[in-house]
């Protein structure tokens, strides 16, 4: 194959790859994840949609299961696992934004 050819899709790729996630990015909120040492809980996860908190997730000691603390709402869901937990904070704690 021609090495111009293959320079062309290479760059070709890389467009589409950009423009799909631009795309995305007006579609769906960015939302953010990051962490914190917590003395009551461990590790605690802090679920970010843009400056707004939305809840906080941790893995409990006494079950090993993921327990979700949307920010809005005064249920404490417990899920398998921490994808779970983040996606319910996000459902939970976003329903007023």
């Amino acid at each position: 194959m021609n090495p111009i050819i293959i320079d062309a899709q290479v760059l070709a790729q890389l467009e589409l790859n950009r423009y799909v996630e631009e795309q995305a990015q007006e579609l769906a909120p960015e939302f953010e994840i990051d962490a914190v040492h917590d003395s009551d809980f461990g590790t605690l996860y802090r679920v970010w949609w843009g400056m707004k908190l939305l809840g906080t997730f941790y893995r409990a000691d006494i079950d090993g299961l993921w327990v979700a603390q949307p920010v809005e709402s005064e249920l404490r869901p417990r899920c398998e696992t921490p994808e779970q937990a983040q996606l319910q904070v996000i459902a939970l704690g976003s329903v007023k934004c």
